[in-house]
């Protein structure tokens, strides 16, 4: 079933890994059971295209790059229905989980496709099209309804970004009750101060050490206030909860001394949550860990379900992702849209499909 025309062909950006981006030719895809084609209304650049693909093939396993078409946080409505789909019809508006997973294992089955280990998992934009092209082959079962009043740019935004903090701050229980500190300010740091606000959270702090990034998430008024981690952080936290520390700290950077921070700024029975991919962390177990009684929680993105409950959140909330967006370029120009992510961009970086054409 499809209300689309008949065309055979459409532009895609695939990613040499040399720095540059490639906007070759590629098939238009058509619906195969229990898939839909969706017509592309926004894919987001994520950091991780940035480090494993963008700047050189350096993944493996799951993380590998099979020269496809990049992008793995798409947006858009679905314009072929393919035969077995029971939820989707055409005009439907969607995002879409980053993972296509085996759908038998028991991470599947639970609706974390992030940690299937099958051989037949792939992520869109690494192992299967993504969606830098104006049409993109997605399974039913990754397709989450988009409800109204969100817009596709804020679609493209929920999966990776927003829903990988969602999860984390549902991990250590965050609550209206909690002081919460986020260290790294960039597009995932300031979407944790978003669904910090949307759980109830009244007091929020960030800790950024790049000028630019400080300044951008001054302006978005969801942060009590902004701490510069060249300084002494440590200490204003401390000044500003009266020497308690806080009840509870996410780090979205993966850098040793912002996870450090995050530690150290708890208060006693604090819970801390890690998002950041990549490097290490140094603690004394004794003192950081086990007489202050905390709670250490990795979180590895959300689950279908996940995903789910945070798009019907935001929507009843009437929060839109889309304003952590501070670069959008069109299709045709996602060479500078890639050299914006992995430089000046304070925000997010987002291709938009305003006006796809057949």
């Amino acid at each position: 079933m499809s209300t689309d025309t008949n065309t055979t062909t459409m532009t895609g950006a695939f990613l040499p890994g040399d720095g540059t981006v490639d906007l070759r030719e590629t098939s238009r895809p058509r619906a195969g059971h229990g898939q839909v084609v969706l017509r592309t209304r926004a894919s987001g650049i994520c950091g991780s295209d940035i480090h494993y693909i963008y700047n050189g093939h350096i993944g493996e396993g799951g993380a590998r790059y099979d020269d496809v078409v990049a992008g793995h946080e798409p947006a858009g409505e679905v314009v072929e229905v393919g035969p077995g789909c029971k939820r989707l019809k055409p005009g439907d508006r969607v995002a879409v989980y980053h993972i296509s997973g085996c759908g038998q294992c028991d991470e599947c089955a639970r609706g974390y496709f992030i940690g299937c280990t099958s051989e037949s998992r792939a992520a869109y934009g690494w192992q299967r099209d993504g969606g830098h092209a104006p049409y993109l082959l997605a399974e039913e079962n990754t397709c989450v309804p988009l409800p109204e009043p969100l817009t596709f740019v804020d679609g493209a935004f929920i999966a990776c970004g927003i829903g990988t903090v969602y999860e984390a701050l549902s991990r250590i229980a965050l609550s209206g009750a909690d002081r919460l500190l986020i260290t790294g300010l960039g597009p995932v740091g300031a979407a944790a101060a978003m669904v910090a606000r949307a759980l109830g959270v009244r007091t929020v702090y960030g800790a950024e050490v790049v000028p630019e990034r400080m300044e951008w998430a001054r302006s978005l008024g969801l942060f009590d206030e902004v701490l510069d981690s060249s300084g002494e952080p440590l200490g204003r936290v401390l000044e500003l909860t009266g020497g308690t520390g806080v009840e509870a700290a996410v780090d979205c950077s993966g850098h040793p001394a912002a996870r450090s921070l995050a530690l150290k700024a708890l208060r006693v029975r604090g819970r801390l949550a890690l998002v950041g991919e990549g490097g290490q962390m140094t603690l004394d177990v004794s003192d950081d860990v086990l007489h202050k009684q905390v709670v250490i929680s990795g979180s590895w993105v959300t689950s279908v379900q996940g995903m789910t409950r945070l798009a019907e959140l935001l929507a009843r909330q009437e929060l839109h992702p889309e304003r952590l967006v501070s670069d959008r370029f069109p299709l045709t120009d996602a060479q500078y849209a890639y050299e914006a992510a992995a430089g000046r961009a304070a925000g997010k970086v987002c291709l938009v499909f305003e006006d796809t054409e057949d």
